[in-house]
């Protein structure tokens, strides 16, 4: 599934862990490649390798050996300030916890990335935070604070911080696991727009209800990939709410 549009692009990637007696190999030779305007789930048991690979893709660790391209940039050789960098202006993070300052507001929870990254005048700041927020459908929470939101809507304002400094990707790492069935199915529906307006998404999840809306599942195991499919009839989540698919998950299956 290579092509001269990836995002990602990986070529016999290990890793390799030294515990100083035993040797654990994480990652055993990964070749990936990912295109702009995907939406994909990355699968896997503890242990398989998942969660390395999700480092190794968010520049949150090197691989032992093998290549990464994110976005065309050869990453291995990167120091540490270039790797902090490049996660910045390439890379938007959703995360399970949110990850949401309490004392913040919505709106200054999503600006924070802008300040770290951007010289810019207060005013673009602004004008790409309010454009952020609306984009998950929140501008009229801008002023409410963490507290003050469903879990719902706090993971949708970090959703909005991901992709303020319009990033090459966004990497949610399990993003719905601590939401309920509704409010998960609300999330994936969010995605899917944002897929809809050309994000790429690539998302970490154990859940196959939830990998059942993206369209491409790469599935992990001992270190290897070993399945990696096109989805051709991928879940519409806001068909599945309209419809109230969230009281039961009995038909949430794999699409074929």
């Amino acid at each position: 599934m290579s092509s001269d549009k990836a995002v990602i692009r990986t070529e016999r990637v290990t890793k390799i862990y030294d515990s100083g007696e035993v040797q654990v190999e994480a990652l055993k030779g990964i070749d990936l490649s990912i295109d702009s305007g995907e939406m994909v789930a990355i699968m896997g048991a503890s242990g398989s390798g998942k969660s390395t690979m999700l480092n190794i893709l968010g520049c949150l660790d090197h691989p032992s050996s093998g290549d990464y391209y994110l976005d065309g940039i050869h990453v291995n050789d990167l120091n540490h300030d270039q790797l902090a960098d490049i996660r910045n202006k390439k890379i938007g993070f959703v995360f399970q916890g949110f990850n949401l300052l309490a004392r913040t507001s919505a709106f200054e929870n999503v600006e924070l990335p802008l300040l770290y990254t951007r010289n810019a005048p207060d005013q673009d700041i602004d004008l790409l935070t309010r454009q952020a927020l609306d984009r998950v459908g929140l501008a009229d929470r801008a002023h409410h604070f963490p507290n003050q939101l469903s879990g719902g809507q706090q993971q949708r304002v970090a959703i909005a911080r991901s992709l303020v400094n319009q990033p090459a990707m966004v990497l949610a790492d399990e993003p719905t696991g601590n939401l309920d069935t509704r409010t998960s199915i609300e999330i994936m529906a969010t995605f899917q727009e944002l897929n809809r307006q050309g994000i790429t998404i690539i998302l970490v999840t154990h859940e196959h209800d939830i990998a059942a809306y993206c369209r491409r599942i790469i599935e992990f195991r001992d270190g290897w990939i070993i399945r990696d499919i096109e989805v051709s009839r991928p879940h519409d989540a806001a068909k599945d709410l309209e419809a109230g698919r969230w009281k039961t998950s009995a038909d949430q299956g794999v699409p074929s």
